[in-house]
């Protein structure tokens, strides 16, 4: 099996997996985004929809209308006395009886003079509740003629079309306290409360609510001469300076929204824009990974992506955003590495197991021509042993390729290291198949029980085991293999093992943590170990964000005297 066939049957298979894929096309196919952001509106709607509330309830001015009317009954009220003291000064008279009595022609010019030029109405009753002047009613040759104060005009379509709007809102929002007010044809002074009211000496102020909107001020005053009560009269003012006045606050509100509103506006566009743009662009990048859209080239040991269709980079920004660029950009280089690692992995493993297979074929067609049983004998031990080391091989593979996944499995735990260190030695220490032939493992010094560190102890005890497996191969017999742990700086433990064999060359002291390589005692046996042990341990301790790494022991000459394997492990927290 060549490295070409190895690597056509992973792609194959990977095809054949995305082809029973059981989403429908569509999901793999690129999905079309509005123009306009959903973000950005609903960033628009909550911004303007809190600003349009407040508008509104500012627009509503309830109590603000309330004032007004209190202000004007107040006007109204003095005014009312002023035209019942006149009317009672000016047009009374005496009848045949000397009695003192109203005369509608004074009244009535009494009365149109008091009003004249404004929009206040005057009527003058008398005791018998008829109506003797109304200054609404102007007398001329032609006859009588009602005058009525017409709305003003804004002169612009538009804002005619707004004082509709809120003289809509009023009506929905006016009060139904209110009576509506009961005006007739048939004019007589007991259709009014006030009237009535004012004929018993009481200045009575009321509210109405006219039938097409709006509210009509009244007050009724008695018109009195020498403690006599001759009649009443009755002043009414239509809303319009209260409306005027409500409506300038509106406009002047309006004047305020509307540059709040375009504020507010290019504020959201620019925050929808902060958030929504790099959203857009973080996910347009990584739908091209997904996609395979991305180029990946190796730089010293780590894949990076290179082109434009790379994760962009807002790690600038110290934001939500920045951090999910920064978290995108980190997994998007991890798979990358994870991809080249395998690739890696798998030219390895063709390697690997092409040796065999190679050592394999040759004794087998061997084995076909020779005729000699001695040396077929032999032959058939070479088979033996090279099927054995493709298990062996295959075993240790199929282990490897498992690690990643069971350690994300695993759980951590807190691991007490010298309990965990204690029961290690003490293990090789019963062992005694070796014999005299093996060397000793001794804990020396015995480590502090504070020593504590949070991993998956399992995984923990599977690298010491190897280490101390691998210093025992080498250590020489009747001496010791020494197993160390000790707090260094920098809130860390290190995990040392010791042994008295030969060292390592200089210039392998990194490459024995490669996968597949094998440095082994000349004695020992060829094929008795795939490689992967330190291998699969730098795998695990990288994995619980520690480091390994050998060294030599020398003596005070400089001469080697062994081995020392170091694993350094971050302390449990006191928290």
């Amino acid at each position: 099996m060549n490295l070409r066939a190895f690597h056509d049957v992973i792609f194959l298979r990977s095809r054949e997996e995305h082809s029973a894929c059981p989403w429908p096309p569509s999901f793999w196919q690129k999905r079309e985004r509005p123009r306009l952001s959903p973000l950005m509106l609903r960033i628009l709607a909550v911004n303007v929809m809190a600003l349009a509330i407040l508008v509104g309830s500012l627009l509503y001015l309830g109590r603000y209308q309330d004032r007004l009317i209190a202000t004007e009954l107040d006007g109204l009220m003095m005014q009312a006395r002023m035209s019942a003291s006149a009317v009672a000064e000016g047009a009374v008279v005496l009848d045949r009886d000397e009695r003192n009595i109203l005369s509608p022609l004074l009244a009535r010019l009494m009365i149109r003079r008091l009003v004249e030029a404004s929009e206040t109405r005057t009527r003058l009753y008398d005791t018998d509740d008829t109506l003797l002047a109304d200054s609404q009613i102007l007398l001329d040759p032609a006859g009588k003629v009602q005058a009525k104060q017409l709305p003003a005009s804004t002169g612009l379509w538009l804002g005619d079309r707004a004082m509709g709007l809120f003289d809509l809102m009023d009506r929905i929002a006016a009060k139904s306290d209110y009576p509506v007010y009961p005006e007739d044809s048939i004019q007589r002074g007991n259709q009014y409360d006030v009237v009535k009211k004012a004929m018993e000496g009481e200045v009575a102020p009321q509210v109405w609510r006219m039938p097409q909107g709006g509210l009509l001020l009244s007050v009724a005053a008695p018109v009195q001469r020498y403690r006599q009560i001759l009649g009443t009269v009755i002043l009414t003012r239509p809303d319009t300076k209260i409306n005027a006045a409500i409506q300038e606050v509106r406009l002047d509100i309006l004047k305020i929204f509307g540059v709040t509103l375009l504020i507010t506006v290019l504020l959201s566009i620019y925050l929808a824009r902060a958030i929504a743009r790099p959203l857009k662009l973080l996910a347009k990048a990584a739908e091209s990974v997904r996609r395979g859209q991305t180029q990946m080239v190796g730089l010293s040991g780590t894949a990076r992506l290179l082109n434009h269709n790379a994760i962009p980079d807002f790690s600038y920004r110290r934001d939500e955003i920045g951090d999910l660029s920064t978290s995108l950009r980190e997994m998007t280089s991890a798979l990358a590495q994870r991809i080249s690692a395998i690739e890696n992995f798998a030219a390895d493993v063709a390697h690997e197991i092409k040796n065999p297979l190679t050592s394999l074929r040759s004794a087998v067609e061997t084995a076909e021509k020779v005729r000699d049983p001695e040396r077929q004998k032999m032959l058939m031990q070479v088979i033996r042993d090279d099927v054995d080391r493709l298990d062996r091989l295959i075993t240790d593979i199929s282990r490897a390729s498992r690690l990643d996944a069971e350690l994300t499995r695993d759980e951590a735990a807190v691991v007490d290291i010298e309990q965990m260190l204690s029961t290690l030695v003490g293990f090789y220490s019963l062992d005694k198949t070796g014999g005299e032939k093996t060397a000793a493992v001794v804990l020396n010094p015995k480590p502090s029980n504070e020593l504590r560190i949070s991993g998956v102890e399992a995984r923990l005890v599977q690298v010491m085991q190897n280490l101390i497996a691998n210093a025992l191969s080498f250590a020489p017999p009747q001496s010791q293999v020494v197993v160390k742990a000790q707090a260094v700086k920098g809130g860390m433990i290190d995990l040392i093992v010791e042994d008295e064999g030969g060292g390592i060359p200089p210039n392998k002291l990194e490459a024995i943590f490669d996968r597949f390589y094998s440095e082994r005692p000349k004695a020992e046996k060829f094929g008795t170990h795939s490689g992967l042990g330190l291998s699969i341990s730098k795998q695990i301790i990288e994995a619980h964000h520690g480091r390994i790494w050998a060294e030599n022991r020398q003596d005070d000459a400089g001469h080697v005297i062994g081995a020392r394997f170091t694993v350094r492990l971050p302390a449990q927290s006191e928290d």
